[in-house]
């Protein structure tokens, strides 16, 4: 439930009502906007019952929450969340760039790509360094030794790090070393997973699954944030469709539904969605103009010799080009590219 307070309400009716409700043994969540301040109750309100909420001095309404998400809900938070990355904010009024190759292959490789997407004005370089792959004998990622690679490409260029985790196990390294942990389309129902990335408390880039409804989606984005870390992120990488003409199915009306839904930035990946070079520059249009918050884009400096998604990594100029025309897009949406 969230129990929303009358406008200019004093602190102390603030602290009264908080705690009323942790003397029950429930959590909660303040949001406190220019006007009006709401706290969000995490818990089971039926250990409420008994309390008379609205006869307390400073509550204007209690509402109930009907979605299995309380944490991402819209209603929880109205105003967007801003997520501060080492001084990169995310949701904010600049569109965030994140590119880079779908797996870190040598030290060479990265640091190439990591000065081909800086110069062409990413803020952030992915990679990844713990690679899930479908086959068995697929490349599956230079793990702790990617990881120092991706830190030696931080310290050259200045870009922040996205990185994907893939066990809890894993969790406490690649933190040691990233400023972002991706949790993977299939580890997105992966819930210890999900708990143990919230409690490391550093931002989370959450995808999503290959066959994952919204709500499916913005419930396990509610593991991580149940865990006392709201600086989650949305990742919309395609769905699994009846299509092959495209690798996966890029939902970009999930933009537009996340937006009235929940408060959470979310980021897109066009490479993933749609698996083919050449639909990457107008898909990342589209979801510029849809009202995403941020791109993630594959890059690599030579497609052809990539050990995995070669096909929809862009060319240092195809990548250029694309960061020219969203500029544009940007702009005509209210939004300068970081």
């Amino acid at each position: 439930m969230i129990i929303v307070m009358t406008a200019g309400a004093a602190p102390a009716d603030i602290d009264r009502v908080v705690g009323k409700v942790t003397e029950r043994g429930l959590k909660v969540h303040l949001s406190e906007g220019r006007f009006v301040t709401i706290i969000g109750v995490v818990g089971d309100k039926k250990l409420l019952q008994d309390v008379p909420l609205e006869a307390m001095s400073g509550v204007e309404k209690v509402v109930a929450i009907t979605s299995g998400y309380k944490l991402a809900s819209r209603q929880f938070k109205p105003e967007n969340s801003v997520i501060d990355v080492d001084g990169v904010q995310i949701g904010g009024n600049k569109l965030v760039v994140m590119a880079g190759p779908c797996a870190v292959e040598s030290r060479e490789q990265l640091l190439e790509s990591a000065a081909i997407v800086k110069q062409a004005g990413a803020t952030f370089l992915r990679g990844g360094a713990y690679k899930p792959r479908t086959s068995p004998y697929s490349f599956q990622g230079l793990e702790e030794q990617g990881l120092k690679f991706l830190a030696e490409a931080r310290e050259a260029t200045g870009l922040k790090i996205v990185t994907e985790v893939v066990d809890p196990q894993s969790v406490a390294v690649v933190a040691e070393y990233a400023d972002v942990l991706q949790i993977g389309a299939r580890n997105m129902q992966n819930f210890q997973l999900l708990k143990t990335v919230g409690r490391a408390g550093k931002p989370v880039l959450l995808k999503r699954g290959i066959a994952a409804t919204i709500e499916e989606w913005l419930n396990a984005a509610e593991y991580v944030m149940n865990e006392g870390n709201y600086k989650v992120m949305l990742c919309e990488r395609g769905i699994r469709t009846f299509e092959t003409a495209t690798r996966n199915t890029l939902d970009l009306s999930a933009v537009a539904v996340l937006k009235n839904a929940c408060h959470l930035p979310i980021i897109v990946d066009p490479s993933h969605g749609t698996g083919h070079w050449k639909l990457v520059r107008p898909m990342a249009r589209a979801a510029v103009a849809a009202g995403a918050d941020g791109l993630m884009i594959e890059v690599h400096p030579k497609p052809d010799e990539a050990m995995s998604d070669g096909m929809q990594s862009l060319t240092p100029e195809n990548f250029t080009a694309l960061m020219t025309e969203i500029d544009g897009i940007a702009k005509v949406m209210g939004r300068n590219q970081t």
